[in-house]
This record gives structure tokens, sequence and C-alpha cells, in this order.
């Protein structure tokens, strides 16, 4: 008799495994780039710009260089001259412009701009030097108001990587004005920052033989490998990066950021080693989601079919960069629509430039379609949930084109079933409880199940150990552990002689880690090497003189528990390790191929779908909002761990309640400063916000989007949720905010 796979192999995928780094990380061996030390290390210091705009008249740094222990000040008087500023540089998420420059020259372009180093042997000695150093500025009329500068917005021609010039079809303006009901909203929401637990930190080694190792708080070392490399007219491969734990950055560490430009202009100087370090207030010097307002016309027939969407939006940049995200390019790719018109403008202000965050452009532009289709079920007596459904669509409208798989519609049926939407009654302030007031909101989401080119390198050493490496990150998602788990069950070796190791520029090529894609790209490439590692281990095998699958070929065997067995008989196997002995193969080293896996995408539209449900209690008298309960179907094809991504849902979840009721960087425009810039008064949500969260994923099965069906989901989770948190305000209350966060005042 035939033995079942599943009664006598282990299987890794799919299961809610632990992470493989976790006890590392809570017992403190897990070393993060600031607890890295060395022998005669320096440390700098930033100085930041009081002003907004303007120029930097003089700087007299005696008194502080006249304190014992300081090493060097660094400014534009004397780094202006170095060659690498003639350099023309890129990185992997260039925006269109002329990126910002430290010390380049004395104009200051934004507030709290960089604008000088102090190296000093101790953190807190260069600290009090910094406070001695006299710089005299000439300040110049600044803007960084968006609402009083919406008249100069702009159409930009060109965007970052991965932007897409919104497209319109069909004849919106003229369905608008047939249409039964119409809906016209205005939404604004504030600026967020980051706010990764981890500060950003870089630490240069200059090295005897010139080359550099940088230790460096970022989402993808490659990314700072090259930019160091261009800057300062190095050859790549005498710069190594390592970052092998991030503490949080959520896309703040896309781009290279100023401390690693520091840390190395003082170690090729000194050539010692330097450390730099960002304070939390500088934290917010740069990078931000940006402050953004939009207008949605909705017309849609008395039966709840939409006829016309105009969706239009307006953001922040700064004047040296055209930072853009993909805003209004949802809406009309969500629903079924013959007539959208989507618009897309800039205004330049006196800011640094900002930068992507968690589910960039869809976390607005879904914030406000999905608020507004709430608006028009109101405005047509249409069950919100019922709206959606009848708008629902198998075909990207956008493109004319089949999705690669979608399976929103059982998000919608299993979330609204775990979550009780058929008790919720329509009429808003008809749900209290006591003096609250209860409310019940919900919201779709879309996202780009994104595919990057990736590679991944995998040894097998005759003890039966795998190791597999490729130079990605872990900023916490769990990265380390589902590539554990996949090359675990590709090559069939036990997940504890499974070891991956990422985080080092001297790694085969990887993306940096954003836009949800880590999974499915890199995790293609593990897939795809360890299946090479695979032929040849079978090929070894067939050469043992005994061996029991000599008659077989790779299709009838079975690779698992650190085997090769027949399929139609698992009592006959051999051992890996003992294939590799027997053949006297000491090791096997492979690399995975490129863009095999990606063959297969072309003629779909490749995303991730949810549906949120969320409960809110609001204090009558005062105003207050609680979120007592949220839940959130996802449909992101094939779940590598059930574990790690409920973490990262939840997570997620927790932002958009955030993005909700909480987060705003306020802008002083007397002073051109966000001046709620640390973790007092830059308000995010606590144990006491947090709500009961339950995530479902939804059976997804997708073969085209790669081998193993994996979408991604770190965006997804958060995209709806501001969205279900005000629906769910409104029906409490019966009043409809529009400017987010959604604070008592606003409701009183």
């Amino acid at each position: 008799m035939t033995v079942s796979m599943t009664d006598t192999w282990t299987n890794y995928i799919g299961k809610p495994v632990n992470r493989v780094d976790g006890v590392a990380k809570v017992t403190g061996t897990a070393r993060y780039t600031a607890e890295y030390n060395v022998q005669g290390l320096l440390y700098g210091m930033v100085i930041s710009s009081p002003i907004a705009r303007g120029k930097i008249i003089s700087i007299d740094t005696s008194l502080a260089l006249a304190v014992q222990g300081v090493k060097k000040i660094y400014s534009h008087e004397n780094v202006k001259d170095m060659p690498w500023f003639d350099i023309s540089y890129k990185d992997m998420n260039l925006l269109p412009g002329s990126p910002y420059r430290p010390f380049y020259s004395n104009e200051i372009q934004f507030s709290q701009q960089p604008i000088a180093l102090v190296i000093a042997e101790s953190l807190e000695l260069a600290r009090y030097a910094s406070t001695l150093v006299r710089i005299q500025y000439e300040e110049d009329v600044f803007e960084t108001s968006l609402e009083k500068n919406i008249d100069k917005a702009f159409t930009p021609k060109k965007g970052k990587a991965g932007f897409q010039k919104p497209k319109s079809r069909g004849r919106a303006d003229r369905a608008l004005k047939k249409a039964d009901v119409k809906v016209e909203a205005d939404y604004y929401h504030g600026a967020e920052h980051h706010n990764p637990m981890e500060m950003f930190v870089s630490m240069a080694i200059y090295e005897p033989d010139g080359s550099l190792t940088i230790y460096d708080k970022t989402q993808g070392v490659l990314n700072s490998q090259s930019y160091v490399a261009r800057v300062f007219d190095i050859k790549h491969r005498k710069v190594r990066v390592l970052s092998p734990y991030v503490g949080g950055a959520f896309g703040s560490g896309l781009r290279p950021q100023y401390q690693l430009f520091m840390a190395v202009l003082a170690a090729l100087d000194l050539q010692q080693p330097v450390r730099v370090s960002l304070t939390r207030q500088q934290m917010f010097s740069f990078g931000h989601r940006p402050i953004t307002w939009q207008r949605l016309e909705l017309g849609a027939s008395r039966e709840g079919m939409l006829q016309a969407i105009r969706h239009s939006a307006i953001s922040e940049t700064s004047r040296f960069e055209n930072y853009t995200e993909n805003i209004v390019n949802w809406s009309g790719r969500l629903y079924m629509c013959d007539h959208v018109k989507l618009d897309y403008q800039l205004v330049q202000l006196d800011v640094n430039s900002p930068l992507d965050m968690r589910a960039p452009g869809a976390a607005t532009g879904l914030l406000a379609l999905e608020c507004a289709m709430d608006e028009l079920a109101y405005t047509l007596g249409i069950d919100p949930l019922e709206l959606r459904m009848r708008n629902y669509t198998e075909r990207d409208p956008e493109k004319d084109r089949a999705f690669s798989s979608k399976n929103l519609m059982d998000c919608y049926k299993q979330g609204a079933e775990h979550f009780g939407w058929e008790k919720r009654s329509y009429n808003a302030r008809s749900m209290r409880n006591g003096k609250h007031l209860i409310g019940w909101g919900m919201a779709s989401g879309i996202w780009d199940a994104m595919m990057m080119p990736a590679r991944a390198e995998a040894i097998i050493t005759d003890d039966g150990k795998l190791t597999v490496s490729s130079a990605t990150s872990d900023i916490g998602t769990g990265t380390y552990t589902i590539m554990t788990q996949i090359a675990a069950e590709t090559l069939g070796i036990p997940l504890e002689d499974v070891t991956f190791a990422l985080g080092d520029s001297k790694f085969v090529f990887a993306p940096y880690e954003g836009g949800s894609a880590t999974a499915a790209s890199v995790g293609t490439a593990v897939w795809n090497v360890c299946h090479k590692l695979k032929d040849e281990l079978f090929s070894l095998a067939k050469d043992i003189e005994d061996s029991p699958v000599k008659k077989y070929s790779i299709d009838d065997v079975v690779f698992a528990n650190g085997k090769i067995a027949c399929k139609d008989n698992l009592e006959q196997f051999l051992f890996i390790a003992d294939v590799m002995q027997r053949t006297h193969t000491k090791s096997i080293k492979k690399k995975s191929a490129d863009l095999a896996a990606l063959i297969k995408q072309m003629g779909y539209s490749r995303n991730t779908h949810s549906a949120v449900f969320a409960e809110v209690k609001v204090d009558e008298d005062l105003g207050m909002i609680s979120v007592t309960r949220v839940v959130s179907a996802i449909a992101a094809g094939n779940i590598i761990n059930p574990k790690t991504a409920r973490s990262q849902i939840m997570g997620a979840v927790l932002w958009g309640i955030s993005m909700a009721l909480h987060e705003e960087s306020f802008l002083d425009h007397q002073f051109g400063r966000f001046i709620n810039h640390d973790y007092a008064e830059y308000h995010i949500p606590v144990h006491a916000d947090t709500p009961e969260i339950e995530v479902i994923f939804v059976k997804e099965d997708d073969p085209v989007v790669n081998p193993l069906g994996i979408k991604g989901i770190g965006e997804i989770g958060i995209i709806g949720v501001a969205a279900a948190v005000a629906n769910a305000i409104h029906h409490a209350t019966g009043k409809r905010v529009r400017e987010f966060p959604i604070t008592p005042d606003k409701l009183l």
C-alpha cells in the first residue's frame, strides 16, 4: 500500500511556522545598525537648519573645535569642492528632478535641512559641541501651505519608478450630467511620517586597502552600495553594505538618507570608523506621506450602477524633485464603470521630498473613493456592501483584460459573515450602547501584485545542510522565515537544517524590500535555485550503483525530510546527505535564473484585494472615538506563513486606524516646519487604541503570478481601513467628516 505523502512528510509552506529569527530578536543577539562597535569609533551629530528657505551667511566653528575630543566639523564650506558632486548618480527609487545633496551649497531648501556635521570621540561630546556652532542665516520668503497654493498645481510629465499617468475613458463629464444620482465631495488628509522604532543610522568603516564596510539602516543594501559608489566615485566591489536586521521602515528606507553620506564622508576623510545617528526630531526632516486634497464625483443609476467617476487629486512635493503617487488610478480599476475621468497634479513647496509610505497612493486614493462610495450608498438608500457588490467586475476595466485571479467577492461574503454585517441597521444614529453611539462601516481595497527581477544562491553541503542567500532585506515582515520555509519544502530539507542569509551587498541581486514584492520576487528565486539543486542531487542519486531511484525520472520521486524517495514506494529512499557522501560531493552551489517566472504574467492584471469591516463607538457628549472591532478579509494568493502574514495585516490595520483618527504631522506655516516632531506630540495608536482584529485569508489560487502563487501582503492590509472607520463614524453619528484625521473637535 502506498502511504500518503502528507502522512509521512513534513510540509512547511502554508504552515504558521515561528519566526526563525525570533529567538535572536527577543534575546537581544540580533544586532541592529547602531549596535555594532569597532575600535576607534567616532560619532557624528547632525546640525539642522531652523529656517525653511534662505542662505547660510557664516558658520563659526571655533568654540566647538576648541573642545577636546572634537575631531572635525563638516559643512558646505569645507566639502563643496570635492569631486563627487560633479558625478551624476541614480538610485533604485529615483525621482524626476535634482536630488538633495548634503553640504552642496549654502542654500537652504527646507526646514531641518542638515547643514553641518560634528565629529567627536563620543556621541555626547558631538551633541554638546553641535550647540557651540554659531550659524548666521539670510531668510527668504517660503511657501509650505498646499491649500494656499492650489492655483499653482501642475500636471507632472513623468514620475518616479512605478508611476502610471492616470488614464481616463469614455465621456465622464457628459455621463455625470445625465446620471440619475450624483455625489460630489472633497477630502483632505495631512502629512504622515513613517516613524519606525529604529532611527536612521549608518556606520562606515575605512579599511586599510581603501575599501569601505558600511552598516546601514536601509530597505536595500544594493541601493546604498550603488549610492556610495557613485557619489564618492568608488568601485562597487570596494563598498560592502550590511543590514541584517531593520527595526521597521515602512518605505522610509527605500532611498539612502543623508546620514549615510555623512558617515562615509567623514570615514574617508579621517580614515577612521564613523557612526552617524539621527535623532527622533531629525526623523521628521525627510520623507512623509504627502498632504493631499481630493475631489470625488460619482454618478449612478437609481438601481446603484455606476455611470460616471471623476476623481482628481493634488499633492505636495519639494521644489527640487517631483514626487508622484498612483492616487487616482485605482478609481478606474476597482469597479465597473464605462466613463471615468482622472486627474493628478502637484504643487511644489519649500519642503523636503515626500517618500513612499506603506501602500503609497492607494492608501490615499482609496480613502476618498471608498468614503464617496459610502456617501453614494446613503444617497441611493442602498446598503454600502450591496452597492459595491452590484458594481463588482471580474475584468480589469482600465486595461480590459482578465485578472490573474480575483476573489474580492469572497472577501465581501466572508468578511460580512464574520463581522455580522446582516445585523447592521441602515440608518445613521440607529445603534447605541448607553451613552455611546455605535457605527458599522466597510470599504474595499486593491493593490498591485508586484513581481521584480531577483536572484538567489544556494549551497548544500555533504552534511545535508542548506544555505540560501540573496541581497534582500527583512524589515520585520518575516522574510527570513518564509524564505527558509520555501527552501526547506522545495528541496525537502528539514527546517532546522536550512539557513537563509540576507542584508549583505555581497549576495546576489535582489530589489529593495518594498511594494509587497519581496515574497513573490525573492521567493520565486529561492524556489528556482532549490529546483536546480534538486536536479543535480537527483542526477547524483541515479549514479549510485544500488540506488532505489535509478530507474525513475525526477517526476517519479519526492524530496522531503532530507530524503529522496520513490513516490510509489516511500520505503525506497536515499538520504540527501548520503547521496553527496557516497558520490564524494563536498558541496553543490547554484544560482537562480533571472526572469523566467515573469513570462506567464503577460496579458493579465495582477492584484491583491480586500474587504474591511469596522465597528466604532463614539461618546455622544465628548466626541471621543474608539474603534472596537475590525474584520479584514484578504485575497492575496498563496499565504506562505499564516502567522507572520496575520501579523503584517494586524499592523497594517492598526496603521489604517491611525490614519483615520490619530496621525498628522502639523506644518506650522509661520516657520515652515513640522512642529510635532517627536513621539510625545505625533499621535500614534497605543495598546488602548488597539481593537479586536480578525484577519481572514480568503483562499485564492493563482498559477499565473509565479510558480508559488504568491502575491504579497505588506500593503493591502492598510488600504481601505481608514475609509471603513470614517464610514462607521458616519453610521454612528450621522456626521460626514472629510478631513483626516477625524478628531473629536471635528465631530463636535
